[in-house]
């Protein structure tokens, strides 16, 4: 995004926490950050489209700020996934997004209202992936509802802490007893062995879910944790580990992965005596070759 474009869209957004989204004319928007109308639709084709942009601006610093969380962590650290939580608050509250999402159901403009959708999808397809790393693939068939139980018991819960506190609610505290109730749910409902929704379903919500970017990087991550189990008792067990940690840091969480550092970390797998798994270090490599066409396109775009 050019640095024009995106002043546009900051000095719009402080339009439409001053004024509200609907009381905010394109004109507005053209007297405060000093372009012509022709720029205007030169970037975008009405204000809806704007305002998209906007919140797609606001996912994907999200996410690379979570992902950051992550970097030399253990994935399963519950405590790491309650400081993710914690920033999807801040962000929100920052942004003041609740307003804006307000505002837009409102509206029953129907583009507007589909690309909201998507996007708490597109959250309840995380808390999920996530749930996965905590609770692990044996819970994987409840962990659905979990990610939507997990969501109704923090969404309410600040619901009504806002309203007996106002200004003051604790978000730290209202996520950390979430995660813990949603803990002893996810032992329970597993126990039980009772189930409402198949995970299976988010690739009818998400179709496009098997070729995204995170859908790639959420399998990345599965391949390396088999490798790891590969490795297990094996001689060279600490200098495998170290080498498919280094690859998951660099793909998972930076933002432009180093392709030769990439590529001379496979070759030190694959050279290794004994080696590991050939067919599991082969699905790695498949993966990766994957995740940078996805890349690829994304900066295309």
């Amino acid at each position: 995004m050019n640095d024009r474009k995106h002043h546009v869209i900051k000095m719009a957004h402080q339009l439409f926490i001053e004024k509200g989204f609907q009381a905010t004319s394109i004109q507005d928007i053209l007297d405060y950050s000093g372009i012509s109308k022709g720029t205007f639709y030169n970037y975008f084709s009405s204000k809806n489209e704007l305002l998209m942009a906007l919140f797609k601006k606001i996912y994907k610093q999200l996410e690379q700020d979570r992902n950051e969380l992550l970097v030399g962590q253990d994935h399963a650290d519950i405590n790491i996934f309650a400081q993710q939580m914690e920033l999807n608050l801040k962000t929100n509250r920052t942004n003041k997004l609740i307003t804006l999402f307000e505002e837009v159901i409102f509206s029953n403009d129907p583009d507007l209202n589909q690309f909201i959708k998507r996007g708490h999808l597109m959250m309840l397809r995380w808390l999920y992936q996530r749930f996965l790393d905590i609770f692990g693939e044996e819970k994987q068939p409840y962990l659905l509802d979990a990610a939507i139980m997990f969501l109704g018991i923090l969404q309410h819960q600040l619901k009504y802490n806002a309203l007996a506190h106002g200004g003051n609610t604790d978000y730290r505290r209202i996520v950390r007893y979430s995660v813990k109730r949603i803990v002893k749910i996810v032992e329970e409902v597993a126990a039980s062995g009772e189930q409402l929704l198949q995970p299976a379903i988010m690739e009818q919500w998400l179709p496009d879910n098997s070729n995204s970017r995170q859908a790639l990087q959420r399998k990345i991550h599965h391949a390396t944790l088999q490798l790891k189990k590969d490795s297990n008792h094996h001689v060279q067990q600490a200098k495998y580990n170290e080498l498919l940690d280094f690859l998951q840091d660099e793909l998972l969480h930076t933002k432009h992965p180093r392709k030769f550092l990439i590529g001379s970390t496979l070759s030190a797998l694959e050279s290794g005596k004994h080696g590991l798994n050939k067919d599991h270090l082969q699905q790695l490599k498949m993966l990766i070759a994957d995740y940078y066409k996805v890349l690829e396109e994304t900066q295309e775009q």
